[in-house]
């Protein structure tokens, strides 16, 4: 299966595979609970809707947290 868009079109904004997956799943997690706590129904996964937003350039490297948070 093909990643869409495409990793090169990605790494424009993040520089690596490694730090992308750490963004997607971490703004996936942010989607899923904004949705779940405004009792959204989404049209596309949570991980779709993040690699979208960072092939859009809503991500820049150097904006992005990648600490995790402790509950």
């Amino acid at each position: 299966m093909m990643l869409y868009p495409a990793m090169n079109k990605l790494t424009e904004h993040v520089p690596n595979r490694y730090m992308m997956v750490n963004v997607v799943a971490r703004r996936a997690r942010q989607i899923a609970e904004e949705a779940e706590k405004n009792e959204e129904h989404l049209t596309e996964k949570p991980v779709t809707m993040a690699i979208n937003e960072v092939a859009e350039g809503k991500f820049e490297a150097s904006t992005i947290d990648t600490e995790i948070e402790e509950d």
